[in-house]
């Protein structure tokens, strides 16, 4: 690891379907948010290790605003620090575009200005020792 990789960001957007709204107002768990956490933590440890990772612990977790069903969510990662073996992130999910139905236009939807922050958190993943074998061949 002769370069620092901290500051590597992964980012992924996803519709929220209706099929996940669990409570009255179209609202979705807060677990939705945690599931693009461990997507986000996979893709990056994937970049930066070749390996999937495993996601070790949570150490701050915030619901600042609602998820609803027919939003649109960006979910990033962040590296902020990189050890031997784990891999601490900082992670947020914001509100990028949100559905907007009425009974006449069912399909109606409009982009979010600024993106709402709807949830934040930092987490550890560990991915497994290089060994002599594999040592240098992830890319990058």
């Amino acid at each position: 690891m002769s370069e620092s990789r901290v500051g590597t960001v992964v980012t992924h957007r996803r519709y929220v379907p209706y099929s996940h709204a669990h409570y009255a107002g179209n609202l979705v768990d807060g677990a939705y948010s945690l599931g693009l956490f461990g997507d986000v933590a996979t893709e990056m440890c994937i970049l930066l290790d070749g390996d999937e990772g495993l996601f070790a612990s949570y150490s701050d977790v915030q619901f600042k605003a609602p998820v609803r069903a027919g939003d649109v969510l960006e979910a990033t990662a962040t590296l902020v620090k990189e050890g031997t073996r784990s891999r601490v992130m900082d992670f947020a999910v914001h509100v990028v575009a949100r559905g907007t139905a009425t009974a006449d236009a069912p399909g109606a939807a409009e982009l979010v200005d600024p993106p709402i922050p709807a949830t934040t958190a930092t987490g550890t993943v560990v991915v497994p020792p290089l060994s002599k074998a594999t040592s240098g061949t992830a890319t990058h």
